[in-house]
């Protein structure tokens, strides 16, 4: 009677163990991914950069500071980005309408356009990946994905 507690306990643990593996395969196939698509944006463009963008386009017209909370980076590293993707001409500076001593950060046309078509061949990649599946697991997936997202989003402000 003892013994099935237990194996209860083993049989969790190697569950949140194959989570940590599947997690840490995804994660590495997500940063060679990024990598990639940050190349088609622009050749130049390096990844961390690439998530910057999306982050931009996500959240509009943005401050920096703004956009080093988000990430949860400090200052210097979103200067840094910043200053790679306006020499790539991929995003500009604008004078903040509300804060005549502070300037948001915008897209160029040219840099939502890249990010746009890099984008689409992003989902036709996924698309491919997952012909195969039923829609429903698809939706699936995405529910569960959402779900893990939103949880981390939440744990994630309870740290800072």
């Amino acid at each position: 009677m003892m013994e099935a507690p237990a194996t209860a306990a083993g049989g969790e643990h190697e569950a949140y163990q194959a989570v940590e593996h599947q997690l840490g395969v995804l994660l590495r196939r997500a940063r060679a991914l990024s990598a990639e698509m940050a190349r088609e944006v622009h050749p130049e463009l390096e990844s961390a950069a690439y998530g910057l963008l999306i982050g931009m386009r996500d959240c509009a017209r943005s401050r920096p500071s703004d956009l080093a909370d988000y990430f949860g980076v400090g200052k210097a590293t979103i200067s840094r980005q910043v200053k790679v993707l306006e020499q790539l001409g991929l995003i500009e500076r604008r004078p903040d309408p509300d804060d005549g001593r502070a300037h948001l950060l915008v897209l160029t046309d040219e840099g939502r356009l890249r990010l746009d078509a890099a984008r689409t061949a992003r989902q036709k990649r996924f698309h491919a990946m997952l012909d195969t599946w039923p829609a429903e697991d698809v939706r699936g997936l995405a529910r569960t994905l959402a779900r893990f997202n939103e949880l981390g989003e939440r744990m994630g402000k309870t740290n800072r």
